[in-house]
């Protein structure tokens, strides 16, 4: 399953699979107009791979057979002090 990824210019770390290369009409237009003008980072076969970076692989795979596209988003950013208080027993009250 040959795979071609996007990044973002608009979104920090947000990545858009597509199953042919420039090839958007299964992406919806409003994600198109959020995600911005994708710039072209690689292409590879998914089939032959056992992982990725962040993205559940299995998702990847079921989200581009179903959907035609996976947008991978950056994790959510951790809350320091919140962390810092369960570190040292305190409540996040």
């Amino acid at each position: 399953m040959l795979t071609a990824v996007y990044k973002s210019l608009k979104k920090a770390d947000t990545y858009l699979y597509i199953e042919k290369r420039d090839d958007f009409s299964k992406v919806p237009e409003p994600l198109m107009a959020m995600f911005g003008r994708p710039k072209y980072v690689m292409m590879f076969d998914l089939s032959k791979r056992s992982k990725l970076g962040i993205a559940d692989i299995a998702q990847v795979k079921e989200k581009l057979s179903s959907d035609g596209f996976y947008l991978q988003l950056p994790p959510p950013e951790e809350n320091l002090l919140d962390q810092f208080k369960k570190q040292n027993g305190a409540s996040s009250d």
